[in-house]
């Protein structure tokens, strides 16, 4: 009996390590996104500011589109995607000057704010989808 205890302790203490380091794993990214830049802000605060700064832009149409492109995160991780990639949409019509969010925003906002290793499944996505993505390819190269 105490054989099957001791494989059994042993079994746990190597889950617990297991779960531990993918838990600080995601809390050292998490800190890394706080530590500020060369210009005093880190990059949560600046995603908080192109989400506040453009959220008068933001039409029914495209937030109901952003919705739909965050649709293959994970629903534990949604929110924080939908905020990364709102601050991204929100950036681009900042800096375009724009009236209003639009689908052309909202499409390149998502392309900047996916992460490289991530385009095929972007692509796939786009593709199923049948969401023209032909004008931003140039973003996919890089």
């Amino acid at each position: 009996m105490s054989g099957v205890f001791g494989w059994f302790i042993f079994f746990w203490v190597f889950v617990l390590i297991g779960f531990l380091s993918i838990g600080g794993y995601f809390m050292f990214r998490k800190f890394l996104k706080v530590l500020p830049m060369e210009d005093g802000k880190s990059k949560l605060d600046w995603q908080n500011h192109y989400v506040e700064s453009s959220r008068h832009l933001w039409t029914e149409d495209s937030k109901a589109f952003l919705e739909v492109l965050v649709e293959p995160v994970p629903t534990p991780f949604r929110d924080i995607a939908r905020h990364t990639i709102a601050a991204k949409i929100g950036q681009v019509a900042l800096e375009e000057g724009a009236s209003e969010v639009t689908r052309d925003h909202c499409l390149k906002g998502y392309i900047m704010a996916t992460p490289s290793r991530d385009y095929k499944s972007l692509v796939s996505f786009l593709e199923k989808n049948k969401i023209d993505y032909s004008a931003y390819k140039h973003l996919l190269n890089h």
